[in-house]
């Protein structure tokens, strides 16, 4: 309950300052809604003359880029905000306030930050689920299984940016790294299935993509089997544990700026 009442005013204090300047939930909305227009317009060009990429129907693929929004939106709420500050904090020495702290170190720096600013990407791609899904017919317990997918798919990426935010102790300068997964996750907008067999490998096995927008798709469609939910949970928990572990390795080399 401690850390529910941190999250609530930690959430309250930045929404209260980020709301100071209202102006850019307008200028967010409009970007958010021509990026959306953009991936509609891009998985539309794919269809044309009755093409499906890799066997996936036009309302099966809008699935997934719905999960690719939603995913794009936690991004700009929590881990730009939050994990994009790590750099910033060790190069300043600025951590050290942080384990100062009467709080564990990692939530801190996960959780104390809230941009509004995702929101509406989160909101379109929430729609977008909910209307490929009607499509489809989709019940009840589909929608269940295709969220509870998308929660493993969240825990993964927070993994892999946290890992990355957590080794700028030892290289200090590692922002381009975060870039590079944010542009490899741009390929999260279409089943991995179109892509050729080779990054089919990479986007399952190297940097899992495939586990953040086509899984939790294939979820809800029924396609998942029970090695692949085992594939899926495994390796979230596995990431999960890293990163504790990870962080705990980086603060032993780090040194404070006081010492």
């Amino acid at each position: 309950m401690r850390y529910v009442r941190l999250l609530r005013h930690f959430w309250g204090t930045s929404l209260a300052a980020e709301l100071e300047y209202r102006g850019n939930f307008i200028l967010a909305t409009l970007s958010a809604l021509g990026a959306a227009a953009g991936s509609l317009f891009g998985i539309s060009l794919l269809y044309q003359g009755g093409y499906q990429p890799g066997g996936w129907r036009f309302e099966e693929a809008l699935l997934v880029l719905a999960a690719f929004l939603m995913l794009d939106g936690f991004v700009f709420i929590l881990l730009t905000p939050n994990l994009s500050r790590i750099v910033e904090q060790v190069q300043k020495g600025t951590l050290d306030f942080v384990l100062l702290k009467p709080v564990d170190s990692q939530f801190w720096l996960s959780f104390r930050s809230f941009s509004p600013w995702g929101l509406t990407d989160l909101t379109m791609g929430l729609a977008l689920w909910f209307y490929a899904g009607a499509k489809l017919g989709l019940g009840l317990a589909d929608y269940l299984l295709g969220f509870a997918l998308l929660a493993v798919a969240l825990l993964i990426l927070y993994s892999l940016w946290f890992v990355i935010g957590s080794s700028s102790i030892w290289f200090v300068k590692v922002a381009n790294a975060t870039e590079v997964l944010r542009a490899l996750l741009e390929a999260g907008r279409f089943p991995v299935q179109a892509f050729p067999s080779a990054y089919r490998f990479v986007f399952t096995f190297v940097v899992p993509v495939a586990f953040l927008t086509t899984v939790p798709a294939e979820a809800a469609l029924g396609r998942l089997s029970g090695a692949g939910l085992g594939q899926a949970l495994w390796l979230a928990g596995g990431l999960l544990l890293f990163t504790r572990f990870f962080w705990r390795l980086a603060l032993r080399s780090y040194t404070s700026a006081s010492s």
